[in-house]
């Protein structure tokens, strides 16, 4: 399958962060994309910033797997880190634990001695900034992906695209782990699959608040594509035509 992505970002209040371009490993395990904070958002090696970052990456890595979902600050006044990973809801606890071990270590590499940075993978992102942002939809960075393939129909494609990932993101809002799949027969033996999710920082409504506006940007980057996702710091969606997550 051949896949296209672009990237939107605009500006942010805490940080402004550098977009770079990562491939996907052969193997499907590489990150996705990262970006982060810029020049201004650094802070020194030995620092205390980078011992309670360091300290946090920890922590979520052992907090993390076992429920999929974790997030933490340490630090005191403006050394404070704050920090969250989420793993696919699909993703088991060991592959969930090897995924934030190598965001963590990835992100820490690439973002170098910047303050603030994100990553995301097939089965997990992270997240971490010097200021709070835990309850807040993340409506500024984002990505797009899509089959480069278009449908035969893409009016009634893109019509019951919606309709799939809006009932999964009513169901994704309402569940505990912010976390929905499903499927939807269409003409002849062909299926259509979906995917929402949120970060659980978000209450219910702003979860389904961030999956509405997600859907809402399909239209840009995916239109009559036979596979697409949006994904942003807070919530993503994705459909396709074929099975991607495990139901076992």
């Amino acid at each position: 399958m051949s896949l296209s992505r672009t990237l939107i970002t605009t500006s942010f209040c805490v940080l402004s962060f550098t977009l770079i371009l990562l491939p996907i490993s052969v193997n499907g395990v590489g990150p996705l994309y990262h970006f982060c904070s810029t020049s201004q958002n650094n802070f020194s090696s030995h620092s205390p910033y980078e011992t309670n970052l360091n300290n946090l990456m920890a922590y979520l890595y052992h907090q993390t797997p076992s429920k999929g979902f974790g997030l933490g600050k340490l630090g005191q006044n403006q050394d404070k880190a704050y920090g969250l990973a989420l793993c696919r809801g699909d993703v088991s606890t060991p592959d969930c634990k090897t995924c934030v071990a190598e965001a963590s270590s990835e992100i820490r590499k690439r973002c170098a001695n910047n303050k603030g940075g994100v990553i995301w993978y097939d089965n997990c992102m992270l997240k971490y900034m010097d200021k709070e942002f835990f309850g807040q939809i993340d409506n500024q960075y984002k990505f797009y992906m899509w089959n480069t393939n278009n449908v035969s129909d893409p009016i009634v494609f893109n019509k019951n695209v919606k309709a799939l990932l809006g009932k999964l993101g009513m169901e994704a809002a309402s569940s505990s782990k912010l976390y929905s799949v499903g499927e939807m027969e269409m003409k002849g033996s062909e299926k259509l699959y979906g995917l929402a999710q949120c970060t659980r920082d978000l209450t219910s409504v702003d979860c389904k608040k961030c999956i509405d506006g997600v859907i809402g940007e399909l239209p840009s980057c995916c239109d009559g594509k036979k596979g697409g996702r949006v994904v942003g710091g807070s919530c993503n969606v994705r459909y396709e035509i074929y099975p991607f997550v495990s139901t076992a």
